[in-house]
Order: C-alpha cells, then structure tokens, then sequence
C-alpha cells in the first residue's frame, strides 16, 4: 500500500503525443512510473497519478515552453509547486543511458535535490501574447528577405533584355518592376519563365510587406497597452519590448534579482581573468533574442543619447575597446529594465483591454 502521508516528488520528461511521469521519496528513491496521453484527461490523470503516492511537494516538467507548456498550467492551476527541468547533459546521459523513464525519474530526482530552481513562465498574457506576434513577423521577415534574395539570384541568369529592363533599380523599385511584369502564356520559353517566376515572388514579397505592417501595428498596440512603462524607457520600441517581455513571461516575479535578469539576457560579465590580465568577456549564453534588444538600444542611445555618448568617450579614453563598451552598456541597461519590469503588472493592462 502507497504511504499517504510521506512527501514525494514528480518529475515528467514531455512529448508531443504522450508524457512519461515518475514519483520519487525525500530520499530521490524511486517508487512508480507511467505514461499519459497529452490531453485535458490525461493531464487530470497524470495529476491524481501523482496525488495518489503521496502529498506532493513540486514536480519537474522538462519544456515548459514547449511541449510541457499547458501541463504546467494545469499543475500550477492544481496548486503544485512547478519546476523547468533542463534535460540532462550529454555526459550524464552518456553515463546513464536514454529512455523515458529514466529522464522522468532525472527529473524528479533533481526536485527532491533542490537542484531545480526555475520557474516556468505561465504563458498566460500579454507577454505569451506578444511572444506569438513576435515569432510570426520574424519569419515574415526571414521570408520577405529570402523572397528579395532569390530576385536577385534569378536576375543573374535571367535574358539580358529583361536583366537590361531591371538593371540599376533599389530594392522598392525592383519589387514594383517585378510585380508589373506580364509573361507570355508559354513557360516553355526561359524569357517567359522567368517573368512569371519574378512576378510571382514580388508579388509574395508584396505579401509579406503587408503582413509585416499588420504584425508591427498589433506588436506596437499590445506593447503600449501591457507595458507602458517599459515602452517609455529610452531607445526601446515595440519590437525591442516584445523581445524583452517574452524573455521574462507573464510572471517577472519569478526573477529574484537584476543580476539574474542580466544573464537570462546573456548581458551578466563572464570573468576572462588570466595571469596579470583582469578582464571580462561578452556572454555568449542566454537568451539570444534578449540580448539583441539590449544591445540595440545600446546602439540607439550611443548615436543619440547625450550621456551615452560622454560615457562611451570616456571609456574610450580608458582604453576600452567598442565591444567592451557595449556589453557594459547592456548591463546598465538589463538593470534598468529589471526595475521597470517588476514594477509593472504585464498581464492585467491587457486584460483590461481585452475585457
């Protein structure tokens, strides 16, 4: 018989059709392991599964931003102290093997450890929100790009009349040159193919255009209505706030100090100190779509902020180099965002729009 009354731990190792789970003791000892499908009665399953071993103290789900995402919302919502478990690296998986019950049993393991300490975003407002409008317009612009470039690639082998007809013009004026282009109803001609294929993709590359207005016209709203504050911090605009408001999630709190702040952005110093030589290097861990908003409002407030450009002379002066410069620029400004994130409330500006 199941002892009610001792403390047990969960751990759930995630996929997309089914999520493998595993109980552990105080001790990391293993007591039971089983798979649920990833459905509402599944998810209810898993949690009365769990329930069932004992009073259950926190629970390790590996993805939480991905495949584990709505369990952690449903074990959040049951009242269960809810961990992000990384999976195990590869020299521990090299040393133990790979199998589900086994990274279940990991991740359980690391709860009962206290090893696990992040906690998962709760993709539950306007920074999941925002995230989604994000992640859409960068690939519309990956593919706008792409569009541009295989212009050009088909421009290089295209006949020379209708190279010598699209020769010298901007990028605007060649898409507009492109879509007006009329090719004769038989492909079979090269000239007339590639007519219809350039047309084709100005008009894609027109497409997208459009599209990318849409995605910045509702990032810009839903920014100014969830976070105001942040958006008047200087040099940050809708897209640089989409990036830092999804970095956080829902749940800044979840953050304990700016310094953690700093490194999920990859902007905390990291020591290269050897021999005589004191120094530091850039980051190169984090979160890297962070990092690209700090940095560029570092590079808007050096080209029009007064007292970043007498601080980077003065640093200058020092003998600091630009990049090093820069990566002190973007912790100053992680701290300064940190404050502004924890004093606002993300999620209930935009359900008050919403309502």
């Amino acid at each position: 018989m199941t002892d009610q009354s001792q403390d047990v731990f969960g751990g759930v190792d995630t996929h997309t059709d089914t999520h493998h789970a595993a109980v552990v003791d105080h001790l990391g000892r293993h007591l039971a392991d089983a798979q649920f499908p990833t459905t509402n009665p599944g998810y209810r399953a898993l949690l009365n599964w769990l329930r069932s071993h004992g009073t259950v103290c926190a629970v390790g789900v590996e993805g939480t931003g991905s495949y584990g995402t709505q369990l952690a919302r449903v074990l959040g919502a049951a009242g269960l102290t809810v961990f992000d478990i990384n999976r195990p690296d590869r020299r521990i998986r090299h040393q133990q093997g790979k199998s589900d019950p086994i990274d279940a049993y990991a991740a359980a393991q690391a709860v009962a450890s206290g090893r696990a300490t992040i906690i998962p975003k709760t993709h539950v407002g306007a920074a999941e929100a925002l995230r989604l409008l994000h992640t859409a317009r960068t690939s519309a612009v990956k593919a706008r790009t792409q569009a541009i470039n295989q212009i050009r690639s088909h421009m290089v082998t295209a006949p020379d009349t209708l190279r010598a007809q699209l020769r010298g013009k901007s990028s605007s004026d060649l898409i507009a040159a492109c879509a007006r282009l009329r090719p004769a109803a038989d492909l079979t001609d090269p000239a007339a193919a590639a007519k219809f294929t350039l047309r084709r993709l100005a008009r894609h590359y027109q497409d997208l255009d459009h599209e990318i207005d849409d995605y910045e016209a509702e990032l810009s709203t839903l920014a100014t209505q969830a976070a105001p504050d942040l958006m008047a911090v200087y040099g940050v605009g809708p897209e640089t706030a989409a990036r830092l408001l999804a970095a956080v999630g829902d749940n800044p709190e979840r953050l304990h100090s700016e310094a953690a702040f700093a490194h999920l952005c990859g902007a905390a110093p990291i020591p290269a100190s050897s021999g005589r030589r004191d120094r530091h290097r850039l980051n190169r861990g984090g979160n890297r779509s962070a990092n690209a908003a700090l940095y560029r409002i570092a590079v808007v407030r050096m080209q029009h902020d007064r007292r970043t450009r007498d601080y980077v002379a003065r640093r200058t002066a020092q003998g600091l180099q630009k990049k090093d410069i820069i990566r002190c620029l973007k912790r100053y400004i992680a701290r300064e965002v940190y404050r502004v994130l924890t004093c606002t409330n993300i999620t209930e500006p935009y359900l008050q729009s919403a309502a």
